[in-house]
């Protein structure tokens, strides 16, 4: 596998981004066109299923993403905790849920200099913490 790093993290689920979605994608726009062509009660049904299908997609998608979030927080202060030093540890309280999240790919070495910077402000939010990083950590568990 090719290594990883800020350009090439991002991780696509073929099976959910490039067929089921663009599927129901396809399905409501295929309901649209039956219910002008052929308007009916049955078509307006079709149509909110439709809708349901890919609301019930996206939504299955966010929640395993948040759940993901939550474990990524709980492991990160606990990386955290174990390799900062007692000056920074006694503030991980202050770093925002997606600043942990980010902070999961800096390398154990590079850790406390940049969680240094973004509790100090000049690095604010995801993005700019994983540009910052020098030595990448992946994460290939990632969904």
């Amino acid at each position: 596998m090719p290594e990883q790093t800020y350009a090439t993290h991002r991780r696509f689920l073929p099976l959910y981004h490039f067929f089921a979605v663009p599927v129901l994608g396809l399905n409501i726009l295929a309901r649209i066109y039956v219910l002008v062509r052929h308007f009916s009660r049955l078509a307006i049904w079709e149509l909110i299923v439709a809708l349901a299908l890919f609301a019930l997609a996206l939504a299955v998608r966010m929640m395993a993403t948040r759940a993901q979030d939550r474990i990524i927080r709980l492991e990160e202060r606990l990386r955290l905790e174990r390799i900062l030093p007692a000056e920074l540890r006694s503030r991980i309280g202050e770093l925002a849920p997606s600043q942990l999240i980010g902070l999961r790919f800096c390398s154990d070495d590079d850790l406390a200099d940049l969680t240094r910077a973004v509790l100090e402000g000049p690095i604010r939010s995801r993005e700019e913490i994983k540009r910052r990083i020098r030595n990448w950590r992946p994460d290939l568990l990632r969904v």
